[in-house]
């Protein structure tokens, strides 16, 4: 019998066993109560209130100028819709780089102020002292190597990470040492198919990709890209399910149309 027949809350567990088990991991972000209420109700594994909030809710470029209050009020808002999915929030740019004490400080503030089940961390070696200063305060992280959009003026692009073998064996390294030091799972992000699958078979903790191919334990995609709602960003691993882009255009057009001409509301319709 499936995990997702079977269990009423997912945990970090879980999330293991199931890898433990050959069973693929779901996972999409969200960033508000609705939203979030809706694919936990579909059954979907895991919940991550991503920093893409950023880009999808706020309407910036980048990832960088959303803040830490900005992403508890979204961590707390998804929490608040979900039973059964794990919820993992991102901890934004300028919140735990560099100086583990802010790291921990921000990881708790998100803990207490969302109740959310974990926080995930982008980066290796270069952020190793303040993952492990999360962890020995009991607080679940998520890793996320490959492309790492905090690090985007560092890159310059959001090509593809770790084609060039020196980068390919330090993704591998940083994943190693993200397990040993305690993550629960990581996040592979734009890497070589292959180079995922190696990373998934040699590490014992769940791996989820964005664009790292079939070889891993589950997949991620932001919920705006998957249901169509955002036409703008087309790469090649995001399949769109939907199209809401032109559902909701169509259906404000019609309401427009029928507000104009008086049609609504009809007798039926008022009191």
């Amino acid at each position: 019998m499936s995990t997702q027949s079977t269990v009423k809350r997912v945990t970090t567990h879980v999330l293991s066993e199931m890898k433990l088990k050959g069973e693929k991991i779901t996972m999409l972000t969200a960033y508000d109560y609705s939203m979030a209420r809706i694919i936990d109700q579909a059954g979907i594994d895991a919940i991550l209130v991503g920093d893409s909030a950023s880009n999808v809710m706020a309407g910036y470029e980048t990832t960088l100028p959303i803040t830490l209050d900005q992403m508890i009020y979204h961590g707390a808002s998804v929490v608040r819709g979900v039973k059964r999915a794990l919820v993992v929030v991102d901890m934004p740019f300028g919140s735990y780089q560099g100086n583990s004490k802010e790291a921990l400080c921000s990881a708790i503030r998100i803990m207490k102020e969302t109740a959310a089940d974990a926080v995930k961390l982008e980066g290796g070696e270069e952020i190793l002292e303040s993952v492990q200063r999360i962890l020995s305060a009991g607080i679940p992280i998520m890793g996320h190597l490959g492309l790492t959009p905090q690090s985007i003026h560092k890159f310059g692009t959001y090509a593809i990470r770790a084609k060039e073998p020196d980068e390919a064996e330090k993704l591998v390294r940083d994943a190693h040492l993200l397990e040993k030091a305690g993550c629960f799972a990581l996040v592979l992000e734009k890497v070589p198919a292959a180079l995922a699958a190696r990373v998934a078979k040699e590490i014992a903790i769940p791996v989820i990709g964005i664009g790292a191919g079939g070889g891993v334990d589950g997949q991620v995609l932001v919920i705006h890209d998957m249901l169509g709602i955002n036409q703008e960003f087309s790469p090649r691993f995001l399949r769109r399910y939907h199209n809401l882009f032109a559902e909701m255009t169509g259906a404000v057009g019609n309401y427009i149309a029928d507000v104009k001409s008086g049609d609504f509301p009809n007798e039926r319709e008022q009191y």
